[in-house]
């Protein structure tokens, strides 16, 4: 039985503490939807945050601190909120469905993306990437972070085979070059750094094409 792949604890502890960025937070929300055992182990960590801060002494507030909380309530209470446009791909995990979701986009033979319009983190931004059947990436690596979740189908790199639910966490340290192993198309959630970095001269040559 291949093992499942999880986020890396200290990754899965950001989350539960709010710490984690937006986007990567987003695609490990889309993960513990699928694994309930590791939501299971990430609402504990939430409950017991909960119980400290209750047992924590109350600070003081600052002079004018409810004022101020009260003129901002106002000024949100003027606001015309709009609804978010619902996204067309009721498949997804539901934490995904909460976002509009951007045309699909060509990128390479049988492959495709979208933006999510989920919060962003400087240049870090969330996007699905969906890739037909025995196609694979350029080989690459990473300005920044890559944070990968199949929500359908399965890819392999070079070490390690990934399927539904399964996580990726890649950096500037990972070089390689994913390939769809599934039947099906492999789709992913992908939280994403800047831009992917092509290896070797041929990848040189064609960076100026690749843009996600």
């Amino acid at each position: 039985m291949i093992p499942a792949r999880n986020p890396s604890e200290e990754r899965l502890l950001a989350y539960a503490a709010g710490t984690l960025s937006p986007p990567e937070a987003v695609v490990v929300a889309a993960h513990l939807a699928l694994r309930p055992a590791n939501d299971a182990w990430v609402r504990r960590l939430q409950s017991v945050g909960g119980e400290f801060l209750e047992e924590t002494p109350p600070s003081v507030l600052s002079d004018g601190a409810l004022s101020r909380a009260m003129a901002r309530i106002e000024t949100d209470a003027g606001e015309v909120r709009v609804q978010p446009p619902l996204n067309d791909m009721p498949e997804l995990p539901k934490p995904l469905r909460r976002y509009a979701l951007g045309p699909w986009r060509w990128i390479g033979p049988g492959m495709r993306m979208r933006d999510v319009h989920a919060p962003r983190d400087g240049d870090c931004r969330v996007i699905l990437l969906k890739i037909d059947p025995g196609r694979e990436t350029p080989r690459h690596t990473h300005g920044g972070v890559e944070l990968t979740c199949v929500l359908s189908g399965a890819y392999a790199t070079e070490k390690e085979w990934f399927g539904v639910g399964d996580l990726e966490e890649a950096d500037e340290d990972v070089l390689h070059r994913p390939r769809v192993v599934s039947d099906e198309p492999c789709l992913c959630v992908v939280a994403l750094d800047g831009q992917i970095q092509l290896d070797g001269w041929m990848g040189r040559l064609m960076q100026p094409f690749v843009r996600l």
